[in-house]
């Protein structure tokens, strides 16, 4: 992706292995769980997803911002938004944002994502509430001018990491995504212990 400048292709090998590295945490801490539901594996992978593409960030010398108590890595004005979309391998265009997301994931989507199409049916500020406004509010701690690249990834315990894209996607009032832009990124296999 021409937006992250010099570091594109550096983002392009390192962002699979980050992901690699996040699964075989996530696995291990499900192994030692030994639970029926898979809540140890997709909490810990989350947590380390972001934690590994901020200390990428930090070794390619670029910002890493707190976001309500997340880090989340920023490049070049560009801030990587991971997202585990789905337990086994699914089209991109099936994704969906979970119901019980939480107000920030949706504010960050909203706020620093593409905007909606100049349609027919744009909303006047009559008819935006003041949660609807919000929600497209931008987080000064990110940056304002800060915009989101959806790092969109399926994995479960067994199986690791299937399939990861990057791109520009547009949150939709059904929790569906519009991609303006997407690019399939390679998948590393994971350093399992």
């Amino acid at each position: 992706m021409k937006k992250f400048g010099r570091h594109a292709g550096r983002l392009v090998e390192a962002i699979p292995a980050q992901l690699a590295r996040a699964h075989a945490k996530a696995h291990a801490v499900h192994r030692t769980a030994r639970l029926k539901k898979r809540s140890p594996y997709g909490v810990t992978l989350a947590e380390a997803v972001r934690e590994h593409l901020a200390d990428m960030a930090r070794e390619l010398d670029e910002a890493v911002r707190d976001v309500r108590g997340y880090e989340y890595a920023v490049i070049n004005d560009h801030a990587l938004f991971p997202l585990k979309y789905a337990d086994r391998p699914r089209p991109l265009d099936r994704a969906r944002l979970a119901a019980n997301a939480s107000p920030t994931r949706r504010r960050m989507l909203l706020g620093h994502g593409p905007g909606p199409d100049e349609g027919l049916f744009s909303l006047g500020d009559e008819y935006t509430t003041e949660e609807y406004a919000d929600l497209h509010e931008t987080f000064e701690a990110l940056g304002a001018s800060t915009k989101l690249v959806c790092l969109f990834f399926t994995a479960d315990p067994e199986g690791g990491i299937h399939v990861i894209y990057w791109g520009d996607s547009r949150l939709e009032p059904d929790r569906t995504f519009t991609w303006l832009h997407s690019e399939q990124l390679s998948v590393a296999p994971a350093p399992l212990g």
